[in-house]
């Protein structure tokens, strides 16, 4: 143990030195090249590179350097993205490190949290964090918020060492680090920093979590791989038969290397990408941080919302909701003190006088901002008056009462506040009465509310007794409290329920205030609670079986929210989980997407977390789930597009092989689609609104696929269409024409504006083509600047020869537009078809 002196500063700076700084593991920060290092060895970005290489392999520099450019784009906008959320985090981190008073060589000296040591000797005072675990040395009627450790918002009684103390005692003897001081005083030593801590061990058990990779990473990964197998495989097969057929093997190996540049499917990974960063900025304009970007995809597919009830679905901060005098009750709800109300005045005018003036405890700021509400301008608000001495709270006596002399009386006035039972005690109620005011007790504590009771004495002697028990106490009545639910919640809650989402409160509170709590949010009780208590007794399959009707979950420990998580998981639910609680972040990290709170959360819940809520707003968890909804719908979209785009290309590939035909489609003519194709789909898409009703359907099913069958058959028929419509174009304007340059030029001029009509047939899915639209500045930009290019191939000599096209006739453009129609109309009605299927 240190001397009372504490430490000296060589002797604290030895031992940081050798135990490192009191941080939690957590708040490491990433350098720039660290960062870079991490988002250039991504998967995705791997793969994109890896097919530039293969451009450039096959010799086609435009198509490869066009295509790494586009991977360098991405990279930077991933790694910006990375740093934002990099520097909000270290904002808010420095914002919440508290500074320390010490001993150092005798003298007290305030110091940054993270440069205390173990032995360093800390002073600690209402309103004071606690900076690392202290055993307390000494302590003055001092109690701790610890909140946010426990997920109960009660503070916490504490006392000075005793040498015999073990187990629940011992834990009174000392403060954790991240709790808060709301009343009195105390000296301690510094037991445990940094990840030593109890928050800090809670910080490193997070390493024990795997993170898993979503399920649409893991698809995309997969249909990447196995389609550029297959696109090798069937170019080198074209390759091959072309040169054994007509004996010429150039020929053969460059229908070959156009074969595998259509098929590559370089677009997949980039709408991927794209889509994630995007969404991930629009987020961050909605105060909602994202720090693992794949997570937005998956907000769409959560089916289970665990949500934390102090601080998440309530405000942590304590408002007085009820007055209490005999068997009359007064709701302090709007409305003004009337005549009828006079009787409820001496009630909040005493619990005023016995609470500090400045208050740090959650329930004294609440009386104290009650009285300023309520009885300002009245005689019941005494700021005259002189505090002459008071009697703290002790584990003796749930109670604390505060001497006043007014300036116009000779006796002195006590106010007395606690404990209802310790209040019924010092003003010696009859049996009878008591009974009556435990009733009431129990019927507000059923509300969800906190109680106490007020009392008041008058004292004339000179000299004040030892103890509270020596005044003649009168009971006033009673004080009801409540930590009131954020305004959004209810209205939040109510989407989710309309979505499909359920909603399950975790809490650390008790049964009562849980139930109360969770039926203003409006969740639904009929399943009954579930304690901590009751999860220990439960196996693994039985638990699983009480989750299927439960949604309140109360006096929970860390350990067992993990538990919770894991078992919602285990059901096959995808979880997201909200806190903003030391206690909440193993859960946090467990969960398919974490959620903290960002305003008043903690270090380790923000770094365990996915998603960080800037403004704390609980509605803003709904719309990043609209969000994710809207993103998954976009992919699908996308994916169609990408399917069906590749198919015309690929049949003109194959068809001068099958067919007899000289080639149609070359190497220039693929990078001129790609040019339509990249953005389309990895912006046009991506900017489509939430289809309407989308956030009244139930989430999609955890195994439901980006590549399902409805998608691709949707991709594969609109494909197969535009494939007809340019091998029709081609055989008429060969026809027409008399050249093979003129059908090249019409079979392309089709397929570029057919990939226009394909954009808008898919933009919505749930729109009529013939109604109204949506403005989609991105796609109108897209279809003026393909439109010029195509003229320009067209019409200007020079490129037209590169193209190997011919100027087309009058004839031939009107060709061309009545087969680009055809192939809007073949896939607008694909759509319909499909939609009407879906609502049969």
């Amino acid at each position: 143990m240190p001397p009372v002196a504490g430490l000296s500063q060589q002797e604290a700076q030895a031992r940081l030195q050798r135990d490192g700084p009191n941080e939690l593991p957590a708040a490491s920060r990433s350098g720039a090249a660290q960062l870079l290092w991490e988002v250039v060895r991504e998967p995705m970005f791997l793969l994109l590179v890896a097919c530039g290489a293969i451009y450039l392999a096959l010799g086609d520099r435009h198509e490869a350097l066009m295509l790494l450019g586009f991977v360098f784009v991405v990279i930077a906008i991933t790694f910006v993205q990375k740093r934002r959320s990099q520097a909000a985090l270290d904002a808010l981190r420095d914002l919440s490190s508290p500074r320390a008073l010490v001993l150092r060589d005798g003298v007290p000296v305030k110091v940054p949290s993270p440069s205390l040591v173990a032995g360093d000797v800390v002073l600690l005072a209402e309103g004071d964090r606690v900076p690392a675990d202290v055993e307390l040395l000494e302590a003055s009627y001092l109690t701790v918020d610890e909140s946010q450790l426990t997920g109960e918002s009660q503070p916490v009684l504490k006392q000075a060492r005793e040498a015999t103390a073990t187990g629940p005692a011992a834990a009174h003897q000392r403060c954790f680090s991240g709790s808060l001081v709301t009343q009195g005083s105390a000296k301690g030593c510094v037991v445990a920093t940094g990840a030593r801590s109890a928050l800090g061990r809670i910080g490193v058990s997070l390493g024990g979590i795997v993170m898993e990779d979503t399920p649409i990473q893991r698809e995309t990964a997969q249909v990447v791989r196995r389609v550029a197998t297959a696109g090798v495989l069937i170019a080198a097969l074209l390759a091959i038969g072309w040169a054994v057929s007509r004996g010429d093997w150039l020929t053969g190996l460059l229908a070959g290397l156009t074969l595998a540049m259509a098929i590559l499917p370089e677009e997949l990974p980039v709408v991927l990408t794209i889509f994630l960063g995007l969404g991930a900025w629009r987020l961050s304009r909605e105060q909602v941080l994202t720090r693992r970007i794949p997570a937005v995809e998956l907000l769409g597919a959560t089916t289970v919302l665990c949500v934390d009830k102090t601080g998440t679905l309530t405000r942590n901060q304590m408002e007085v909701r009820q007055l209490c005098v005999d068997d009359k009750h007064f709701v302090l709800a709007g409305q003004p003190f009337d005549d009828m109300a006079h009787a409820f005045h001496p009630v909040l005018e005493y619990g005023v006088l016995s609470s500090h003036r400045r208050a740090f405890d959650p329930m004294e700021s609440a009386i104290g901002a009650a009285g300023q509400r309520w009885l300002q301008g009245s005689e019941h608000l005494h700021a005259d008056w002189t505090l002459v001495s008071d009697y703290p709270l002790s584990r003796e006596l749930l109670a604390m009462s505060r001497v006043w002399r007014s300036p116009d009386c000779r006796e002195l006035l006590v106010a007395a506040k606690g404990a209802p039972e310790a209040i019924v005690d010092l003003c010696h109620l009859p049996p009878a009465q008591g009974q009556s005011i435990a009733s009431q007790v129990a019927a507000l504590a059923a509300e969800g509310l906190r109680v106490l009771g007020v009392a008041r004495a008058v004292f004339s002697a000179n000299k004040l007794p030892a103890i509270q028990h020596d005044f003649d106490f009168e009971f006033v009545g009673l004080l009801a409290l409540e930590d009131p639910v954020r305004s959004d919640v209810p209205a939040a809650i109510a989407e989710c329920r309309a979505a499909g989402i359920r909603v399950a409160m975790i809490t650390g509170d008790h049964p009562a205030t849980a139930l109360a709590i969770a039926r203003q949010a409006g969740l639904d009780t009929g399943g009954g609670h579930l304690t901590g208590a009751d999860l220990d007794a439960l196996d693994d399959p039985a638990l699983a079986e009480r989750l299927s009707r439960t949604q309140v979950f109360c006096r929970v420990r860390p350990e067992q929210k993990l538990r919770l998580v894991q078992a919602f998981k285990a059901r096959g639910d995808v979880v997201a989980m909200t806190g903003d609680g030391v206690n909440d972040a193993p859960a946090l990290k467990a969960a398919h997407i974490g959620v903290a709170m960002g305003g008043r959360g903690t270090d380790v819940a923000r770094e365990a977390a996915d998603l960080v809520l800037l403004n704390d707003d609980f509605g803003a968890l709904v719309t990043a789930i609209r969000y994710g909804r809207r993103m998954f719908a976009n992919l699908r979209k996308a994916i169609a597009f990408v399917l069906a785009v590749h198919l015309p290309i690929i049949g003109l590939a194959l068809a001068p092989l099958l067919m007899g035909w000289p080639l149609i489609l070359m190497p220039a003519h693929i990078l001129f689609l790609q040019l339509v194709i990249d953005p389309a789909c990895s912006i046009v898409f991506e900017v489509e609104p939430l289809e309407p009703g989308t956030m009244a359907q139930p989430p999609r099913r955890p195994d439901a696929r980006l590549f399902d069958g409805s998608v691709l058959g949707l991709g594969l028929l609109q494909g197969l269409g535009l494939l007809a419509a340019v091998l029709a174009g081609r055989l008429l304007a060969v026809r027409w024409g008399g050249s093979e340059d003129a059908g090249r030029t019409v079979a392309f001029a089709v397929l570029v504006l057919g990939n226009l009509a394909l954009i808008q047939a898919n933009r919505s899915w749930t729109r009529t083509a013939t109604g109204p639209q949506t403005v989609n500045t991105a796609f109108r930009w897209i279809v003026l600047g393909t439109l010029a290019l195509l003229a320009l191939a067209l019409g200007l000599p020079q490129v037209a020869s590169l193209f190997k096209f011919s100027a087309p006739t009058p004839t031939l453009l009107g060709l061309m537009a009545v087969l680009a129609l055809m192939a809007w109309g073949w896939c607008a009605w694909m759509v319909a078809a499909r939609r009407r299927h879906w609502r049969t």
